[in-house]
């Protein structure tokens, strides 16, 4: 008897943990379509109040960290202001639930007033949370120098930078 219930135990955590990585895209995928119409609200509640974001390094109005929720929220609204529109990919996690790292493939674009593509790019995240809240994203693999000719091109359009400090 103990053994039938150790292997539905079991089973329910294969289960659960093969489950995760999809429930996980359904709620970022949400965050991320209210993203592109303008919202970064939902997905700004994922991030811990001391949540740290890091964007690879240059010359453009998203580079550098960005700590904290306030810090994180100003981020978000550069990305909404530039009418930057992105796609989840694909999730990969690692860890137990309550201390996972995720990975997470993000292509993103944007397109000028007249419907230009000003800016494409491919990206990967990578997410450690605590308790289900991020509190520590870096993006990798981002061509800086496309970002900081997207950024000149929407200085040009009259669209300012949010600064990091309030």
């Amino acid at each position: 008897m103990h053994l039938k219930s150790a292997f539905a135990g079991a089973a329910f955590a294969v289960a659960g943990r093969a489950l995760l990585p999809r429930l996980l895209r359904v709620k970022f995928a949400r965050d991320v379509e209210k993203l592109n119409a303008g919202d970064h609200s939902t997905l700004l509640e994922a991030y811990a109040g001391d949540a740290v974001l890091r964007f690879a390094g240059g010359d453009h109005r998203w580079a550098g960290e960005w700590v904290g929720r306030a810090g994180i929220d100003r981020f978000l609204q550069n990305f909404t202001a530039a009418r930057v529109q992105g796609e989840i990919r694909q999730i990969a996690i690692s860890g137990p639930p309550w201390a996972l790292t995720m990975m997470v493939r993000f292509d993103d674009h944007a397109d000028g007033p007249d419907g230009t593509r000003l800016y494409e790019n491919r990206t990967v995240l990578v997410l450690r949370t605590r308790w289900g809240k991020i509190v520590e994203h870096e993006d990798f693999y981002v061509d800086t120098g496309r970002i900081a000719e997207f950024d000149r091109k929407l200085t040009e359009l009259g669209v300012a930078p949010v600064p990091k400090a309030a």
